[in-house]
């Protein structure tokens, strides 16, 4: 497979391929030129992310504990580990959208590199904080559900319908319902990240929204929900 050699494209390319842990959770800083690179029309169905040895990936997702037991500093940190997975697979999936909507406006494959810098910085926050609890990211399974369903999407506004009004869309619930519980059992810093991190996503919605705008012509229920891949569904 050619890789791009330089520019934008070959940090995407880096942070999507790379297998080794270190390159995932703390890349270089992106570059500000492009190189115009594109990736052949072959491989654009086969693009998908490496994974490090170091994270194992499950076939299926590990049910999440009840609220009460989240106590348990291992089962929070289990959480964040998913949570962190989360931001992981959609810093990949930003970096595999610059690089499969290589004709899409600039201002927007550049947003999509800054949405994806922003799901890294989230990432260190949730690791830090597996950390302070006495844990690490690698102890946990994760599942590339993500990664299941986005690549499904058609078109940049079916990425923006999937992954930013959809996933990310559904975490401004998530992130709060999350910090409501880790302060209750006495978490206060766990739940000012999912708090910090909640907040700034609403920006990355704010994107999706502009965009799904732009390619589709319009924003509304039924507008987005015609852009939602099989199986997902708002029903």
């Amino acid at each position: 497979m050619d890789a791009p050699q330089e520019g934008l494209e070959a940090w995407a390319w880096g942070f999507l391929c790379s297998e080794v842990l270190s390159e995932k959770l703390d890349p270089p800083a992106p570059p500000e030129e492009l190189s115009g690179w594109t990736v052949p029309e072959e491989l654009v169905g086969s693009l998908r992310p490496g994974r490090p040895k170091e994270l194992e990936v499950l076939s299926k997702a590990p049910k999440t504990p009840r609220p009460g037991a989240q106590v348990d500093p291992k089962v929070r940190a289990g959480l964040l580990a998913s949570f962190h997975h989360h931001e992981l697979q959609a810093a990949e999936l930003f970096c595999w959208a610059f690089l499969v909507h290589s004709g899409t406006p600039e201002p927007f494959r550049r947003g999509l590199v800054k949405l994806a810098t922003d799901e890294i910085r989230h990432m260190g926050m949730y690791r830090r904080h597996i950390e302070r609890l006495g844990h690490s990211v690698e102890e946990f399974g994760v599942r590339d559900w993500f990664w299941e369903r986005v690549p499904l999407s058609v078109g940049p506004e079916g990425f923006c319908a999937v992954l930013g009004l959809g996933f990310e869309g559904a975490n401004l619930d998530h992130a709060a319902v999350f910090a409501e519980r880790f302060r209750a059992v006495g978490d206060e810093e766990g739940a000012r990240v999912q708090e910090v991190i909640g907040e700034e996503e609403i920006d990355h919605v704010l994107f999706a929204r502009r965009w799904f705008q732009e390619f589709a012509g319009e924003v509304s229920f039924d507008a987005w929900r015609a852009r939602l891949p099989q199986p997902l569904s708002p029903v």
